[in-house]
């Protein structure tokens, strides 16, 4: 072979493959992208670190929260959202950007109370086959104020809910646990 004919094909091979890693460089970079770009505004995957939520949710379930539906309407009494410390947690020492998990009770301007093992909303009890057990202490009466909601495990007598720490503000909302994909024997929307 001539010499100038294998550097010619030296290159090629050389082009060729610099070219494949580009190319193969340029789809990493874009799988990351929309990676990161899905996760901070459509949906992401969260666990469940107590029992504040049994039976509906066990420790360690993984679950899909999507983050979508609440910039087009309010969340509703019996969602079940993602959320950051409010103002209070944060004072009793949990960071700012811890999650928690509860449901929605009381949605703003509604009356929320707790009396003889069931929970009053607008002094009609809730029907709530979810819960672990019926809450066993009372709770006064409270009206959620504007932009806020009144939060409670379905665990009620081993939740750090909204009894405890107050209302939760709208801006501190991640999204909407929608789909548990572990266990695997319990995978199904929520």
């Amino acid at each position: 072979m001539i010499p100038q004919e294998t550097d010619a094909k030296e290159a090629t091979a050389s082009s060729k493959a610099w070219r494949s890693w580009r190319e193969n460089l340029i789809l990493v970079a874009i799988a990351l992208f929309l990676a990161v770009l899905i996760r901070t505004f459509v949906a992401e995957p969260r666990y469940i670190p107590s029992e504040s939520m049994v039976p509906t949710l066990y420790e360690g379930d993984r679950l899909v929260v999507e983050k979508i539906s609440y910039r087009f309407q309010p969340p509703t009494t019996g969602d079940i959202i993602v959320f950051q410390a409010p103002e209070e947690l944060q004072k009793r020492g949990y960071p700012k950007d811890q999650a928690f998990i509860k449901r929605v009770i009381g949605t703003p301007g509604e009356v929320i109370k707790v009396a003889n093992g069931k929970v009053y909303l607008n002094d009609q009890p809730l029907q709530e086959d979810y819960i672990a057990e019926p809450p066993n202490q009372p709770f006064s009466a409270v009206k959620v104020p504007p932009d806020e909601f009144f939060m409670m495990g379905d665990n009620r007598n081993d939740s750090n809910d909204s009894r405890y720490w107050g209302f939760l503000p709208r801006q501190n909302i991640i999204g909407r646990a929608v789909f548990r994909f572990w266990p695997l024997n319990r995978i199904g929307w929520i």
